[in-house]
This record gives C-alpha cells, sequence and structure tokens, in this order.
C-alpha cells in the first residue's frame, strides 16, 4: 500500500449473515479507539438517497449527471453511472477526503483485492470456502470452524471488542 492511500478493509459475507449488523456496533468502537472511518456499502439493489419531489431530485432527474446537496451539516454528490456494470471500488475511495480518515470500511466487494475479514455463521448453510481467497485476513464465525489457513485469525463474530482490537492491530501494521 502507497503510503498516500487509505487503508481499505472489506467486511464480506452472504446476505443475511450480519454484515450492516456488526458495522453498527464496530463503527462506534473504532470511533471510541479514535479511529476515523469512512465506509462504502455495496448494493445489487437500486440505490436512490434523494427525495421525490425535492429540489435536489428533480434536478438529478432533470437530467444532471452529478447532483451535490449541501448544507451546514453534511454534504451528498450523487452521480448518474448508467453505462457503469460494477461500481470500482478504488475510484469510490478516491472520492474520500482522505486528510479526515483513518481508514475506509468495505461491505461487500467480496471479489476485490484488499484486506478482508470474513463473516461467517453456521446457520446459513452457505460453505465458508466460498469466501476465502488471498486477501482473507480473518474469519468471524459466532462458531468457530477449524482453522480455514494458517495465516487467517479466527474471531469470535459475537464479540465486537476481539474484532475491533484485530482491526486496530492490522490499521497499525498499515501505517509502517
Amino acid at each position: 500500500m502507497n503510503k498516500t492511500d487509505i487503508p481499505l478493509l472489506g467486511i464480506v459475507a452472504y446476505s443475511g449473515t450480519g454484515k450492516t449488523t456488526l458495522l453498527k456496533q464496530l463503527i462506534p468502537y473504532l470511533r471510541q479507539r479514535g479511529i476515523r472511518i469512512g465506509l462504502i456499502k455495496h448494493t445489487h439493489h437500486a440505490v436512490d438517497v434523494d427525495t421525490p419531489g425535492k429540489d435536489s431530485f428533480e434536478l438529478r432527474k432533470a437530467g444532471a449527471d452529478q447532483t451535490m446537496v449541501a448544507s451546514s451539516h453534511r454534504w451528498a454528490l450523487m452521480t448518474e453511472t448508467p453505462q457503469q456494470e460494477a461500481p470500482d471500488l478504488g475510484y469510490l475511495a478516491s472520492r474520500f477526503d482522505r486528510s479526515n480518515l483513518d481508514m475506509v470500511l468495505v461491505e461487500g466487494f467480496k471479489h476485490e483485492e484488499i484486506d478482508k475479514i470474513v463473516l461467517h455463521r453456521k446457520e446459513n448453510g452457505r460453505s465458508l470456502e466460498g469466501l476465502i481467497d488471498s486477501h482473507v485476513i480473518a474469519v468471524a464465525s459466532n462458531r468457530l470452524p477449524p482453522l480455514v489457513l494458517e495465516s487467517i485469525t479466527l474471531l469470535d463474530l459475537n464479540k465486537i471488542d476481539e474484532i475491533g482490537e484485530f482491526i486496530v492491530t492490522w490499521l497499525g501494521n498499515q501505517r509502517k
């Protein structure tokens, strides 16, 4: 990783495993440790963060390729991408203001070549092996599986502090 790049860490799992639930607990934990977090969430559904009837919605629907909504509390940039098949993670990450972040958590994008923590629940009935690639650095499960690979750390999915401390250590190693 280039020292000017922002560290990306993927949180990947099959649908219904609890990626968002985990992140809703993990982000406050990391914030308490002083880590400034960005988040990219991949979805297979149509995304619309604007409200029908509002001026910004109407102007975007009128044909603006990019629409920014800004106030003194937040801003959001919406970009129309009708010709793109799938969003490019590197491009999306480059849109963040790196001066205000320490890392970006990435929910989804399971096939990207970034470090990843795989979440697994045995009761989902899906194979853990289907999520393992050379970029997986940890598996967090509610029932710890047998060792997958020696280089992969096993974490308890129900222990936010354990997962959080693993990420704190990982982030420290990225900065070296």
